[in-house]
């Protein structure tokens, strides 16, 4: 069995290569095409040799359907044999604890040793539909009960609450209780310094939201080091970092296909969230001037182009930041875009093609 945490370097990558997966839907396309295309995804990045496939929550958001990461990952473990599975990730204050650790359960006793549980603290979504998840108006968005309710998701996962405590004859199933030991990895993730501390002073893997806040990223990764402590699960420090990137056969195609994601983002961000717009409509929409500013800072943050160009920023972003892993989210349209990035990149690093040696 491979290291549960660390990546395996294949081809000519500089660091691990893993795939991170919004499940976005759209225009004109459907959540179940949405849903097939991450079962390619997940083929393809098997086949490939990414070493990890993960998928996000969000919620209330028309252009992705990703808001039960558990039950994508059950559907994903089916059909895929050997590469890591898990969440980047699933919110912890939008559940409770033990709710988690029975879906992790669950999906470790359906994938033994392929589950990874990524943990964030922000809602996914906005205030009023965090509301609904959690039932309550008083949303704790600093953060300040995050390190207990992970240190509960850890002893249900672990089944270790000591004698005497008020959950301590309460077993997260499936679980230890049943035997054999074992659970999936706990990873945090963030997009500032709260996660990156905490994670280290845990002595935890770290992912990093590099994707969607890219100033934040070295300060993120400088910290998380800095405030390291070796742990059971960890000697030395471990981070990966969420990368939006697109290859295509040609350039002008790769920045048709990730406009449809800035334009995305753009009605996001102003209160207007709806399916991935097709990239003619994305083309003919007319910018504002703050409007084709915020496009032009979006896009200076995804690496896009032919394989050999994608390639190249990788490389670098690599460099800058010392990533131990790269985690490339590929955001367009439609999925063949997508299907097709990933292969290209795949190709360009070398890696294999086929059956996995040793795995």
């Amino acid at each position: 069995m491979s290291d549960p945490i660390r990546g395996e370097v294949r081809g000519t990558a500089p660091v691990p290569l893993s795939v991170l997966d919004l499940v976005t839907v759209g225009s004109g396309r459907t959540a179940s095409q949405a849903l097939a295309t991450s079962v390619e995804i997940s083929r393809l990045a098997e086949r490939r040799g990414y070493h990890r496939h993960w998928v996000a929550e969000h919620h209330s958001m028309p252009g992705v359907a990703s808001s039960s990461p558990a039950v994508i990952l059950a559907h994903l473990a089916a059909h895929t044999e050997r590469i890591r599975l898990g969440s980047g990730g699933v919110m912890l204050p939008n559940h409770a604890p033990l709710v988690i650790a029975e879906q992790f359960g669950t999906l470790e006793a359906l994938a033994p040793g392929r589950v990874d549980l990524g943990l964030g603290r922000a809602p996914g979504t906005d205030g009023a539909t965090a509301a609904a998840l959690r039932r309550t108006d008083h949303l704790n968005e600093g953060g300040d009960d995050f390190p207990q309710q992970l240190s509960e998701l850890t002893r249900f996962l672990d089944d270790d609450f000591p004698d005497g405590h008020s959950y301590a004859r309460i077993h997260a199933v499936p679980g230890p209780v049943q035997g054999p030991k074992g659970r999936p990895p706990i990873w945090l993730l963030g997009s500032s310094g709260f996660s990156a501390r905490l994670a280290g002073m845990l002595g935890l893997p770290f992912a990093f939201a590099h994707h969607f806040s890219a100033q934040n990223t070295v300060p993120a990764l400088d910290l998380y080091r800095d405030s390291f402590r070796p742990s059971e699960v960890l000697d030395a420090p471990y981070a990966l970092i969420g990368v939006s990137a697109l290859a295509s056969d040609d350039a002008k195609e790769a920045r048709r296909q990730v406009l449809t994601g800035a334009l995305s983002m753009l009605r996001l961000r102003t209160g207007r969230p709806g399916l991935i717009p097709t990239p003619e409509e994305a083309e003919a929409y007319e910018f504002s001037a703050p409007e084709r500013e915020f496009v032009n800072s979006w896009l200076g943050n995804v690496i896009h182009g032919t394989a050999d160009e994608v390639r190249t920023g990788l490389y670098g972003l690599q460099k800058r930041t010392g990533a131990d892993e790269l985690m490339i989210t590929a955001n367009a349209h439609g999925g063949e875009a997508r299907l097709r990035s990933y292969e290209l990149i795949a190709d360009a690093y070398g890696l294999p093609d086929g059956d996995v040696p040793g795995e």
